[in-house]
């Protein structure tokens, strides 16, 4: 099993002047060695965040990092499962006090 990371973990990441590489690194090191990968509604989401962006240099800093993570990490599409499966482990967690974003 592993991880879908949510767009608030990405944004932040971008925002903070991360690469992908040290985003996924940073993610590893609090969810240990499992897969990590994206849903499509967080590249939807990204995207929407590109279109946005109030400068060109932001937009292309947006696209560029959006281009790294979708050849950094695999793209899963969301199922009745893994919609419920994800809004599960991150109520557990959160419960638990264990933000990821």
């Amino acid at each position: 099993m592993g991880f879908i990371l949510d767009s608030s973990v990405l944004i932040a990441a971008e925002r903070r002047g991360l690469t992908v590489r040290q985003m996924i690194a940073g993610s590893r090191a609090q969810l240990g060695d499992v897969e990590v990968g994206l849903s499509v509604v967080s590249l939807i989401e990204l995207a929407h965040g590109v279109a946005r962006a109030d400068s060109m240099t932001r937009k292309a800093n947006r696209e560029g990092f959006l281009r790294d993570l979708i050849t950094a990490l695999p793209i899963h599409p969301v199922s009745v499962s893994l919609a419920l499966r994800t809004g599960h482990l991150n109520g557990d967690l959160q419960s638990k006090g264990i933000h990821l974003a």
